[in-house]
């Protein structure tokens, strides 16, 4: 008897499981923490080694290792135009996206019946279509001789006489191509607010202005915060938009600044990478004030 107990014991401590309890989320988080450190962590590691190196000189396109710290310095003083662009045409882009996206997504959310599936299609059909594609598009639509341009002519209401090359095209695009990103997350707050709550508000005497300002805005303000930052992050590094819609100087971003350094400038490496830090680094002080403001919570 007592070496049958003490061969069970001996079986039930070797699968113990609190033990396998303990390690189980261990398990599952490591692919995803994997994936994280190989494809995300290291390259930024390498890429912030890369901003601090510096110029063989006399051998353009050649660098050595080093703790080059002036080339932020140089970077925000040579582009800060470039910086404060971004910042304005992603501020631009997020705001129209807004005004756009909430009564689509109110309309979805309230007012669409049947219909609501097919404008779900129609808000995520453009992500089957190639990025630059659509851009190109939107390129034929601005043209001179498209319709846009034609109407605003004949209203003697377009300054220069065309939109593209214009930092309104660059707007535009932004606005296009990050709308999905605004309406999906409004939509998802709207759909799961109780209609009762806003018809109450009908019941207390409230005009219609009223009653969206004090109940339907509040109760959607986590899909607005976080469509804000959806839109404006990658709004705010993007390239493609101003190297297709926009000039070569006045219409310029960062995104196209640090992929000219990278691709066409001999020895350009420490400097793109500079710009690159900076950009994430602005763009999270700008989260991170805009996350004390509203508060995270507003984002769950």
């Amino acid at each position: 008897m007592s070496a049958l107990a003490h061969a069970g014991g001996g079986a039930g401590s070797g699968d113990d499981p609190a033990k396998r309890g303990r390690w189980l989320p261990y398990l599952l988080l490591a692919p995803g923490l994997l994936w994280l450190i190989v494809f995300f962590i290291v390259p930024l590691v390498q890429l912030f080694t890369v901003s601090l190196q510096s110029k063989f000189p006399g051998y353009p396109g050649y660098y050595y290792r080093d703790v080059n710290v002036k080339n932020y310095w140089s970077s925000l003083t040579e582009f800060a135009p470039h910086f404060g662009r971004s910042l304005l045409f992603a501020g631009l882009a997020t705001f129209f996206a807004f005004c756009l996206a909430y009564p689509l997504a109110y309309a979805m959310a309230f007012k669409a019946g049947r219909w609501r599936g097919l404008m779900m299609i129609c808000v995520i059909a453009p992500f089957f279509t190639s990025f630059i594609l659509r851009t190109i598009a939107w390129r034929q639509i601005l043209a001179d001789e498209g319709p846009v341009a034609r109407t605003l002519n004949f209203l003697h209401v377009l300054p220069g006489g065309h939109i593209t090359e214009t930092w309104m095209a660059v707007v535009a695009g932004l606005t296009y191509n990050f709308l999905p990103f605004m309406v999906l997350p409004i939509y998802a707050s709207l759909e799961r607010a109780d209609p009762r709550i806003i018809e109450a508000g009908g019941d207390l005497y409230a005009n219609g202005f009223t009653t969206f300002r004090t109940v339907t805005l509040p109760m959607s303000m986590p899909g607005v915060l976080a469509g804000t930052l959806l839109t404006f992050i990658p709004a705010a590094g993007d390239y493609v938009n101003a190297e297709l819609l926009g000039s070569d100087r006045s219409t310029k971003m960062v995104g196209n600044v640090i992929e000219s350094q990278f691709f066409k400038v001999p020895g350009g490496y420490p400097t793109a990478a500079a710009l690159s830090f900076t950009l994430m680094a602005l763009i999270l002080a700008l989260v991170f004030l805009y996350a004390r403001k509203f508060g995270t919570e507003n984002l769950l």
